[in-house]
């Protein structure tokens, strides 16, 4: 141990080991390890001690343990090495005392993991780790909930108190350059890997901090892997891969966890990479692939109320940067009436999402978030600009089994009198459900086909007629070849 750290790494220093010999009477050959010196015999006492019978009830034990006896507060001020080399004999003297069955492989990855902890995130970091979690939902110190496959369950995870979550929540936010106080009790922030973090903290959340995290994979999703999971259909696959090459500006819509994000990340896929683009989010959380990426964020107001960038700053400063196109992670408010001015003046191709639980919904919210940019415009003029600016409208849904699935791509044909008309290409049908309670269902073509299909054959790209037959439920599953 060092000695150093002693009284201000440990809130109590822990117990000295003095019976040694009592380690070795856990291992198979106690009378080979009582002959040897004492720090010989620790060592091959836990070397020889059989492999642990639960150890994820003694990762959770232990890690309670530690989280008691340490000074949490001086862990910043600390490298790897020197919290796994003052961890080390906390870990040892507490499979001393409570005669643990953990081998040496196994103590040495456990001060590794709870290391790693005690850097990243606290307890959370297994859950961020866990690739099966879509969501993690921190509802105060001692509860927190994860989504996995659509549902909600809860975890053992615990922090400390409220004092050991709010140091987490200020590590994520501070690595961002947001702060949250309560003057600021209110904060959206992301993890290194894009995740997005939502936190609010005391006095606007009663029982102590809440936070929300969603989880973003490490590979993005592909719309071939899409396809496979059954989120689409590979008809489906072909005309918004077709779409995208061929610079349709389209918005994707659909509510809250519906996968909106994940599905633009995934359509951004199909862009060229001779391509500028710039990308425009209250968070950044877009995973594109592309060599020539420009990402902007906005900023939160500084405690005098002053500095604060917004969406709509962004996109005008965006169309003084020649970007090819311009792809806003989601319009909620005034920068909407910019956004369609792109689309209309030379950055065919751009994309944004939508909170909306219809097509025709998705269009009224565009309308109203106009009008909140304040300009003289009449309601014609606005829907006029919607019409012209927005083609194809995709629309995702998150299911009652959890599922996400894309149940409508439909076309902006123009105006007709006042009103926007639309006509649907393709849609998923609900059949019923089975004995588990999974949504079945087909995806089906209406028959329709969008007007730039004899457009995009000009250019080259061939969208086969094929996929726009009805009658048929169209193909899920793997893609074809």
């Amino acid at each position: 141990m060092a000695n150093g750290f002693i009284g201000r790494f440990y809130k109590q220093p822990p117990q000295d080991v003095t019976e040694l010999r009592q380690i070795a009477e856990i291992a198979p050959n106690a009378a080979e390890v009582a002959a040897m010196p004492k720090e010989a015999a620790a060592e091959a006492a836990v070397e020889q001690a059989p492999l642990g019978l639960d150890m994820v009830s003694e990762r959770v034990n232990l890690h309670r343990h530690l989280l008691d006896q340490i000074n949490l507060g001086i862990l910043d001020t600390l490298d790897n090495e020197e919290i796994a080399t003052e961890i080390r004999p906390l870990v040892r003297d507490y499979i001393r005392r409570n005669n643990s069955p953990l081998n040496a492989k196994e103590i040495n990855d456990l001060v590794r993991d709870i290391t790693d902890e005690m850097l990243g995130l606290g307890p959370i970091e297994p859950l961020l780790a866990d690739e099966t979690i879509a969501d993690i939902l921190i509802n105060g110190h001692n509860s927190v909930y994860v989504e996995r496959r659509g549902q909600l369950e809860s975890t053992a995870v615990r922090f400390k108190d409220e004092d050991h979550l709010l140091r987490v929540i200020n590590k994520i936010v501070s690595a961002v350059g947001r702060r949250v106080d309560e003057s600021t009790p209110m904060v959206d922030a992301r993890l290194k890997d894009g995740s997005r973090v939502n936190v609010a903290i005391r006095p606007i959340s009663v029982d102590g901090p809440l936070v929300s995290i969603r989880k973003f994979t490490r590979k993005p999703l592909t719309l071939e892997r899409l396809v496979e999971y059954g989120a689409m259909a590979d008809e489906m696959r072909i005309l918004l891969s077709a779409a995208v090459k061929g610079r349709v500006s389209m918005i994707i819509s659909g509510g809250t966890g519906s996968g909106k994000t994940t599905l633009l990340n995934a359509l951004s896929s199909q862009i060229s990479e001779k391509e500028r683009l710039i990308t425009i989010e209250d968070a950044a959380e877009l995973q594109l692939q592309q060599p020539h990426v420009g990402r902007m964020e906005t900023r939160p107001p500084t405690l005098d109320g002053r500095n604060e960038i917004r969406q709509r700053e962004l996109l005008k400063n965006a169309l003084r940067m020649r970007p090819d196109r311009i792809i806003v992670g989601e319009v909620r408010g005034e920068e909407a009436f910019d956004m369609l001015q792109a689309m209309n003046t030379g950055h065919e191709g751009s994309m944004t999402t939508i909170h909306a639980n219809t097509p025709r919904d998705a269009v009224s919210r565009l309308e109203q978030m106009v009008g909140m940019a304040g300009m003289p415009m009449s309601q014609l003029s606005v829907r006029s600009q919607i019409a012209s600016a927005i083609t194809l409208i995709v629309q995702v849904q998150r299911l009652s089994d959890g599922s996400r699935k894309v149940v409508s791509v439909s076309e902006i044909t123009g105006m007709e009198g006042e009103v926007v008309q639309m006509q649907e290409i393709m849609r998923f049908k609900k059949t019923g459900s089975d004995e588990k309670g999974r949504i079945q269902g087909e995806f089906r073509a209406t028959g329709l086909r969008p007007r730039f299909v004899e457009e995009f054959a000009e250019l080259g790209i061939i969208i086969p007629a094929a996929i726009f037959e009805p009658g048929k439920p169209l193909q899920t599953g793997p893609v074809k070849s």
